[in-house]
């Protein structure tokens, strides 16, 4: 393994890589010689390239971990790509539709493993969800709702190069987090987001930016020295969502509600049940009906669905957490990579495809253009050109 772009997720990639056992990380690239050596050394890896070029020609690294901010994922992606590494790319996949479809097809091309991290699909309760639904134990869901709230933007002192559109892309909080959610809620359901209504919202206009070339996500800057920035993207939204299979649903998306951290939840309504799953109590899956008593499904592997119980690795009453999530993803995507398997086979429920990162990017290109047009309805995908 070799990474690209080595902040605050590109360290939780070689962690959840290196407790696979099997995966060598060789390699970081960062944006300077000194940079990569810094981090380098940090986190225990041998080489330290000054640009991803040199990183992607090393003949040892056979698979390239892209996290860099979203304006670079294009051409990292392209450059690994063309060296016919596989590639897992951080989330979203491109800035814009029509350039994740341009990844896909170029993956496709190369004939090499491809992959997006939505990590929350690694959870064993998600897993759960998932295996409940698929077996009709809800029976037809014709409801889905929830939320992804945040409050790290809230202040105007708060900056990120997300809410730059030259570098995060036109959506801030939407392809941010909102991605994440939509990911989560058709994975779990079984049905694709077909129409999208969006009202977005712009609560902080004005930021303070700091002089620093760049403010880690999550971090605050001490730095006194700042300069007034209009910001242009959202950081909250409220969308009204379709989905194929006639589910009606709605989400909240926000990173100015204080007191919300990673406030993260879905709730999936059927005809026989319901079930709600939220990630800052990830241990926990509400399942609700109308003639029995509600109940909490503790994660204990012993009462999971098999397809579930493979993601639950530590006994009941053992907590198991964001990390553990993440290290599933990747025990998946290497699994496939490890047997030598192509790109279109099938591959476990946790690994999400560069397929699933363009569908996300249609997504967040409908809601974008669903609220510059008045919030009106708009199909997935009409807006898109290939």
């Amino acid at each position: 393994m070799g990474l690209v772009g080595p902040g605050f997720v590109g360290a939780h990639h070689i962690d959840a890589v290196r407790r696979l056992g099997f995966v060598d990380v060789v390699a970081i690239a960062a944006s300077s010689d000194a940079s990569a050596r810094r981090k380098a050394d940090a986190l225990g890896v041998p080489r330290a390239y000054g640009s991803f070029e040199a990183l992607i020609a090393d003949p040892d690294v056979h698979v390239v971990h892209n996290t860099t901010p979203n304006y670079l994922h294009v051409p990292v992606i392209l450059a690994a790509l063309g060296r016919g590494k596989h590639v897992i790319s951080d989330k979203p996949l491109a800035i814009t539709a029509a350039d994740a479809r341009m990844l896909l097809d170029a993956a496709t091309r190369a004939g090499v493993v491809h992959a997006v991290t939505f990590n929350y699909r690694g959870n064993p309760l998600v897993q759960q969800a998932r295996e409940m639904i698929a077996a009709g134990e809800l029976g037809p869901v014709h409801f889905v709702h929830g939320a992804y709230l945040q409050d790290w933007l809230l202040e105007a002192t708060d900056f990120s190069w997300r809410l730059e559109p030259d570098k995060g892309g036109e959506s801030s909080a939407v392809g941010d987090i909102g991605s994440h959610w939509c990911d989560l809620a058709q994975h779990v359901t079984g049905q694709r987001i077909v129409e999208v209504l969006a009202d977005l919202t712009t609560v902080v206009e004005t930021r303070l930016k700091p002089s620093a070339a760049s403010v880690d996500a999550f971090a605050r800057s001490g730095d006194a020295a700042r300069e007034p920035v209009q910001v242009r993207s959202e950081d909250l939204a409220t969308i009204l969502l379709r989905f194929d299979g006639g589910a009606k649903g709605t989400v909240s998306i926000g990173q100015v509600c204080a007191g919300h951290k990673n406030g993260l939840w879905f709730e999936a309504n059927g005809r026989r049940a319901s079930l709600r799953w939220e990630q800052e109590k990830q241990n926990e899956l509400w399942i609700g009906r109308r003639d029995a008593a509600n109940s909490v499904l503790a994660k204990d592997p012993s009462l999971l669905a098999p397809g579930a119980r493979r993601y639950a690795h530590l006994p009941g009453g053992h907590q198991e957490g964001w990390a553990d999530a993440f290290c599933n993803v990747m025990r998946d995507i290497y699994g496939v990579i490890a047997a030598g398997h192509g790109p279109g086979g099938a591959h476990p429920p946790a690994f999400a495809t560069f397929e699933d990162g363009y569908h996300s990017a249609c997504i967040v290109d409908a809601i974008l253009d669903s609220h510059r047009r008045g919030a009106v309805w708009t199909r997935v995908g009409e807006a898109v050109t290939a």
